[in-house]
């Protein structure tokens, strides 16, 4: 399984500061150099940490795979088919909000449009496009019929939940949107709020592909530097595949 690093909140503590440092591009070095297997970082429409020369600077620098998570607004589909990253995935962005709060609802006529649209258009200029979904049967089929290539389970709800029930329930819904998805043809991806406590249970899907993951391994880097966190998430992640 891979694992591909979000460094979104490298860009947070550097914007706090309006600074230089800490180095969103050094930041991608060190992770690869540690083993990460992507790099994923999102362009908010409010440019609320990534800007857009950041963007610019790591589609130059990224050695494995460069992720551009991003909202369907056609500005920022325009950046994406400027720098060309080697995959966008959509999300759903609301200003308010702290983090992104659950999938990209496809399932609703509008927003399906959108995406539609965006899609079309990164696919016109050979971009490979991921949907970041909630973990439900329709939705997989909605992100077939959209074309997309790959998904991403929102995987939020499996871990914020309070307790081993509801954990339990939680972790199907992933496991039959996972399995869903792959009798799809399409290829799955899963994250969001997965950290070193409760990434073993996801790992162990072997229908997934990659978990990206940031706010815990940044995190986990305050006190153990970026390199480290990023090998103990690998180990954690390959001893749950060899184990499952």
């Amino acid at each position: 399984m891979k694992l591909g690093i979000n460094i979104d909140h490298v860009a947070t503590l550097r914007q706090a500061r309006l600074a230089k440092d800490p180095d969103v591009v050094r930041a991608a070095v060190l992770a690869e150099m540690a083993g990460a297997n992507g790099i994923t970082i999102h362009l908010r429409e409010d440019r609320r940490h990534i800007q857009d020369e950041d963007v610019r600077i790591l589609r130059k620098i990224v050695r494995t795979r460069l992720n551009l998570e991003m909202a369907t607004a056609p500005e920022i589909v325009d950046i994406a088919l400027e720098v060309q990253p080697d995959m966008v995935t959509l999300v759903p962005e609301k200003r308010e909000e702290l983090t992104t709060e659950g999938g990209l609802d496809i399932l609703d006529t509008i927003v399906r449009k959108k995406t539609d649209l965006a899609i079309k258009r990164l696919h016109n200029r050979g971009i490979q496009v991921s949907l970041f979904i909630d973990p439900k049967i329709e939705a997989m089929k909605v992100a077939k019929q959209l074309n997309a290539e790959y998904v991403e389970i929102h995987t939020g709800a499996y871990s914020e939940a309070k307790t081993a029930e509801t954990k339990k329930i939680e972790l199907n819904k992933v496991i039959e949107s996972v399995k869903s998805a792959k009798v799809l043809n399409l290829k799955v991806n899963a994250g969001h709020g997965l950290d070193y406590a409760n990434v073993t249970e996801i790992a162990k899907i072997t229908e997934i592909e990659e978990l990206n993951i940031g706010h815990s391994i940044i995190g986990r880097a305050v006190f153990v530097g970026l390199e480290k966190a990023v090998k103990e998430m690998k180990e954690l992640i390959n001893d749950a595949r060899n184990n499952s």
